[in-house]
């Protein structure tokens, strides 16, 4: 049996994983003094049928529990809403949150794509749980998204093509 190799640090891992370009979302949910909002960029769809994402929460997170536990609403953002993911992420920002009503949670108001969730599951994930959420509503506009690689925003183009190349 080979030796265990030691694990990276975790300065090197997130080098590393920095170099995976992806989107950005703000994952909403209702408290009782008002709606509330984490930027998250872990985020995938997990299946089709039953429809079902997952997001990946970082267990010091004050929205920890509540996501694991009630519905919540995954905002993908436009390129234009950069300001919102750092307002939700604690940067500084100039952005002023515009809400709207969800079937059962609150979410951003006209973000690039909106998932609605009720709580399916949740596993351990070391730092993190690993939330999955049942698809309950969803919707979609036309954009450029936004998107985070190397510790940075950036966007990617709408393509003009359809899907149809992929049949």
């Amino acid at each position: 049996m080979p030796e265990a190799l030691a694990p990276p640090s975790p300065g090197a891992l997130r080098a590393c994983m920095s170099r995976f370009a992806t989107g950005v979302t703000v994952v909403s949910y209702a408290t009782d003094g008002g709606p509330r909002g984490a930027t998250m960029n872990s985020f995938t769809s997990v299946s089709a049928e039953p429809p079902l994402v997952l997001v990946s929460v970082a267990r010091r997170a004050r929205c920890h529990d509540q996501l694991a536990e009630g519905p919540f609403c995954v905002n993908i953002l436009g390129a234009e809403q950069e300001e919102l993911a750092r307002l939700f992420a604690g940067a500084r920002s100039t952005a002023e949150p515009r809400w709207a009503e969800g079937a059962r949670v609150p979410r951003l108001a006209d973000p690039l794509a909106w998932v609605e969730c009720e709580p399916w599951r949740a596993y351990d994930g070391g730092d993190h749980t690993l939330v999955l959420g049942r698809v309950t509503d969803l919707g979609h506009r036309d954009g450029d998204a936004l998107t985070y690689a190397w510790s940075r925003f950036a966007s990617t183009t709408e393509s003009t093509d359809g899907i149809e190349h992929l049949f």
